[in-house]
């Protein structure tokens, strides 16, 4: 005797859904079609995402009409009914923009202490001090954090070892990033390498803004800020907008970088940021084969300016291939324990012991 299609669908009532009922019950048969011993029919489930979950749905129902008498080949689709949804998408997080108004200077919750790293100008290796000094910090026990405020040429990503993007659960609360015991935020994380930030002032502003005060930096003793060279945006945003515990400024020996360096001090003694102290970056270069010191950009002159300003110098560090490297491959040299790494561990032990850090 031929299949009909009333046994087909007889056949399907034995067949179950997981969450109740039957193929037949709950509606679920389409397009049943009989033709000699050949039987072929769809099976649409009511959303894709039980249709995912329905292949042994699927298999005991061809399994349930091949067992029929005069049945030969079963083809059986699964399908779903409407469109699968779509995975909503992680929150955009835009940085940059106008800054909010505020009332007044603010302190990310959390943070006890902000202390500006800064510098007259460029390539003196403020950069890699304040990478050094934040891992110097973390060793002797304190919480620290980072944040790369050089908006135009952020360099703590490859010095800290660090290249993803942060998450932003709602598109606002940015988690920052760990490395060697320290907290990290940098306007590089959220860029391509190589893509360069042409922003105007008010950008500049409202991304530090947001650094700040969105970013969840959990409870630290001390937030290094890496500030950008120069006396621009950045820094009046800092100093106006935040409660900066104090600044370092960070100067090699040469007349011209300390003319720039004065620049800097005179900017912080203008917005009334207390100068905590300089630091003297490639001091002297000492030779590794004969041992031999040369004061390659001179001696002495930022210790006779912090005479003069009557500040610590904090430390005075010399030109290192070690630190270079060291920075240049994530790691930064403060990590191990060698000469430099013990410098500034004198530097972070001086900052703590004066109560700065």
């Amino acid at each position: 005797m031929a299949v009909t299609k009333q046994n087909v669908m007889d056949a399907l009532t034995r067949v179950g859904m997981p969450d109740g009922g039957d193929l037949i019950s709950r509606d679920l048969i389409r397009a049943v079609q009989v033709q000699g011993d050949a039987v072929q029919f769809v099976i649409e489930a009511p959303t894709p995402e039980l249709a995912a979950q329905m292949e042994p749905v699927r298999a005991a129902a061809e399994a349930a009409v091949r067992s029929l008498e005069a049945v030969g080949d079963v083809r059986v689709a699964l399908t779903a009914h409407g469109p699968a949804k779509k995975a909503a998408a992680p929150p955009s997080l835009k940085i940059g923009g106008h800054p909010k108004p505020q009332e007044g200077p603010t302190k990310p919750t959390g943070v006890k202490r902000i202390l500006a790293i800064g510098s007259g100008k460029g390539g003196v290796g403020k950069s890699t001090v304040s990478s050094n000094l934040a891992v110097a910090l973390a060793k002797q026990g304190r919480k620290v954090g980072l944040l790369d405020a050089d908006i135009y040429g952020p360099s703590q990503p490859r010095m800290m070892g660090v290249n993803k993007r942060p998450a932003s659960p709602d598109g606002k609360t940015i988690i920052p990033l760990h490395a060697h015991g320290v907290t990290l935020m940098s306007i590089g994380f959220m860029l391509e390498e190589g893509k360069a930030v042409v922003w105007r002032g008010p950008m500049l502003m409202g991304a530090l803004q947001q650094m700040l005060g969105q970013v969840e930096w959990g409870e630290l003793d001390i937030l290094l800020v890496d500030l950008p060279p120069g006396t621009g945006d950045v820094q009046l945003t800092l100093c106006t907008k935040s409660e900066l515990s104090g600044a370092i400024v960070v100067s090699t020996p040469q007349d011209v970088a300390l003319i720039d360096a004065r620049k800097a001090l005179d900017m912080f003694t203008t917005l009334k940021t207390p100068v905590l102290g300089l630091i003297e970056n490639m001091s002297m270069f000492v030779c590794p084969d004969c041992g031999s010191e040369h004061q390659i950009f001179g001696q002495g002159g930022v210790a006779a300016e912090a005479d003069k300003l009557g500040v610590p110098l904090l430390g005075a560090l010399p030109i290192d291939l070690e630190t270079r490297l060291a920075g240049d491959g994530g790691t930064p040299v403060a990590l191990g324990d060698g000469p430099m790494a013990q410098a500034y561990a004198r530097i972070a032990e001086g900052l703590i012991k004066g109560g700065m850090a």
